[in-house]
């Protein structure tokens, strides 16, 4: 049994294929996936399925409510998640409006918390900062500051023999890359889910920018993406 660490997972492409690598390095995994209010809850019955499918010592859903602040098409009704036609029309300088304030730094510091729970040193996040929707808080500067924060900010931190690790193992992957690893490792995609806006029976839309990033993946990877998609 190898050492205990915390793998943030929402149930998508990305998270599932970060714990399938913190296995391989012989980590003994906690999962930790949260409910705040997305408008894709559907993804924490993902999430679930790939704990069942892959193992992990175990898997804590959080809630929370992040649809208080709003400011997300994610999190507030009223905003429309953006849909394109093409790959090129969802890539843009600006952070767009799925961005969720903070909510990176937010689920890391339930992952922080976690970690001196159980005993972990070691952190997993899936962000990506190749192929993806321009967040601020998947950028590698954040990731590295975050560390030095968490290693400040624990008991774990000035008092553990080794200090805390934030692994992101995907940051300077492209989707295609992440999508090949993943295949290596052997994770089943199609139990995976990573739309904004599925429908009610959790088929993909197709065209927001997360959906339109995973299918340029797979087609890069010269792989079929398993998932169901309504309009594709």
């Amino acid at each position: 049994m190898g050492r205990p660490a915390i793998v943030l997972l929402s149930g998508g492409l990305d998270s599932t294929t970060v714990l399938a690598i913190a296995k391989e390095q012989g980590y003994d995994p906690y999962a930790l996936s949260f409910r705040y209010g997305q408008r894709h809850s559907i993804e924490l019955e993902a999430a679930k399925r790939v704990v069942a499918d892959q193992g992990a010592r175990g898997h804590i859903i959080v809630d929370l409510d992040l649809t208080v602040f709003g400011a997300s098409a994610l999190t507030d009704d009223s905003i429309a998640v953006p849909k394109h036609d093409t790959v090129e029309e969802a890539e843009s300088s600006s952070v767009p409006i799925t961005y969720v304030p903070a909510r990176n730094t937010i689920f890391l510091s339930y992952a922080l918390a976690y970690a001196e729970v159980v005993g972990a040193t070691d952190i997993f996040t899936g962000v990506t900062a190749v192929d993806y929707s321009g967040y601020p808080d998947c950028r590698p500067e954040y990731i590295e500051a975050y560390e030095q924060m968490a290693n400040l900010a624990t008991r774990a931190g000035i008092e553990g023999e080794r200090a805390l690790k934030l692994h992101s193992p995907l940051i300077a992957l492209s989707k295609a890359g992440i999508v090949r690893e993943g295949l290596r490792l052997g994770v089943d995609y199609s139990l995976t889910s990573s739309c904004y806006d599925p429908d009610e029976q959790g088929r993909a839309c197709g065209h927001c920018d997360t959906c339109l990033m995973r299918l340029k993946g797979f087609a890069e990877a010269g792989a079929v993406d398993p998932v169901q998609y309504r309009d594709v």
